[in-house]
């Protein structure tokens, strides 16, 4: 397909990204005092905006690294101005600083102590995706942000990315008719891999803390700092990370709050190193209207197929592809109709919508409303993730209840709901 051949919806861009004005509310002076749970890369990245945005005061970071808190702590200084007392223990930040507003961008199997706990400290919480590790994790997340009324939203910022937004009213509207099946997908490139020896823990790293509630393993450098997310023990491989995404897009347009029945596929095919997350997965969501599907390998790059990334919605008039830095393009079905195109808008770092999905968690605080990506909305994306996982540890499909959030008529499945945490760590309720 040649350029010429595309309708640029640019300008269209330009006014969905203008959708994002500073608020009035954003405008206030007061700022809130504001306390970071993971200082690292993501975790800064939001940092960066939360500064930029001039409604926070960073009181105080906590990380186990002090190879990620002392430079955090250097940096927010020379953004902003503000010297953040600097924690190895979250829950002495929250007794201390009793910070109004809390980032949650640890490692995924922290985000669900971390965050309950922040919020029944009193705090408002942005917390990364996905938002927990095991699927009654979540539940207890919503219950806890709903009993103390407090703000949480989900660090999933496509949802505020403009493609995103005019792409899913373009699908809701019924231009591309009757969709059917919806194909999500992340085809990354990469190997064999290699073994990394364990290693002594570094000096600046409190490694029980690190694994907290998880399994203790020996310290791996593979692991940490940023590969824990091919770790079973800490994260749940790429559905877990990039798929989270895409599930949310997928919920985003249908009215059904869940699948129904749920299979995994998924093995290592290829990878030989440390890891233990699957290299290859292919799972279908099953539900009342229409057929979902996940697949990714972490092998195998090319330039074949056009996109490595996204989700293809197929309807009776068209295929749909929402993507990531490459916006969203429609392809009718009649052959004699143009392809339809729009741009991604995206900040330049890492290629996100973080300050967008601040103001809006910012102004939703301010006015006591739910946010774009409420807890309960980031748990129903999440819970897709781990239900594919939870089918690929069970070895069967497994039927869910998307209403009430239970696996039906298997005893053995619903273990796999929870996990035994690390003593002295207690599961949430």
């Amino acid at each position: 397909m040649h350029r010429r051949d595309f309708i640029r919806q640019t300008s269209a861009a330009g006014i969905a990204y203008a959708a994002f004005p500073i608020l009035p509310s954003l405008q206030q002076p007061s700022k809130f005092k504001t306390a970071v749970i993971g200082s690292g890369w993501w975790g800064m990245n939001i940092t960066r905006e939360a500064i930029a945005a001039r409604q926070s005061t960073i009181v105080a970071l906590c990380d186990v690294d002090e190879r990620n808190l002392k430079p955090a702590a250097v940096e927010v200084e020379k953004l902003s101005g503000d010297r953040p007392k600097q924690y190895k223990d979250y829950r002495e930040l929250l007794q201390k600083e009793k910070p109004e507003i809390v980032i949650v961008a640890t490692p995924d199997h922290w985000h669900a102590l971390a965050t309950i706990d922040a919020i029944k400290s009193g705090a408002h919480v942005y917390v990364e995706k996905p938002i927990c590790h095991t699927i009654n994790e979540g539940k207890a997340m919503v219950k806890v942000a709903r009993a103390y009324d407090r703000i949480v939203q989900v660090g999933t910022h496509r949802r505020v990315s403009p493609h995103n937004i005019s792409g899913m009213e373009f699908l809701k509207s019924g231009k591309a008719g009757k969709i059917g099946m919806v194909r999500a997908f992340v085809h990354y490139g990469g190997g064999a891999g290699k073994i990394i020896p364990d290693a002594e823990v570094p000096k600046e790293l409190d490694w029980n803390m690190w694994c907290g509630p998880a399994p203790m393993q020996p310290y791996n450098p593979a692991i940490h700092p940023k590969g824990f997310r091919q770790f079973l023990n800490y994260a749940n491989g790429q559905l877990g990370d990039w798929g989270m995404h895409w599930m949310d897009q997928i919920l985003w347009w249908t009215e059904e709050k869940g699948p129904r029945k749920i299979f995994s596929s998924a093995a290592r095919h290829i990878r030989t190193d440390n890891t233990d997350a699957p290299d290859t997965q292919i799972v279908d969501f099953e539900f009342e209207s229409f057929t979902a599907t996940w697949e990714h390998r972490l092998y195998a790059a090319n330039e074949a197929e056009k996109t490595n990334i996204g989700c293809y919605f197929y309807g009776t008039e068209g295929t749909f592809h929402m993507g990531w830095i490459d916006g969203w393009t429609f392809y009718p079905a009649d052959p004699k109709k143009p392809v339809q195109h729009q741009d991604a808008i995206l900040h330049t770092a890492d290629k996100h919508n973080i300050p967008e999905l601040w103001a809006n968690f910012i102004d939703s605080v301010r006015n006591k409303k739910r946010p774009v990506c409420d807890i309960e909305t980031g748990q129903r994306s999440t819970n897709m993730c781990l239900l594919g996982m939870l089918s690929h540890k069970h070895g069967k499909s497994i039927d869910w209840d998307p209403e009430k959030q239970i696996i039906l008529n298997d005893p053995e499945a619903e273990k796999l709901l929870q996990r035994v945490y690390r003593k002295p760590w207690e599961y949430p309720v």
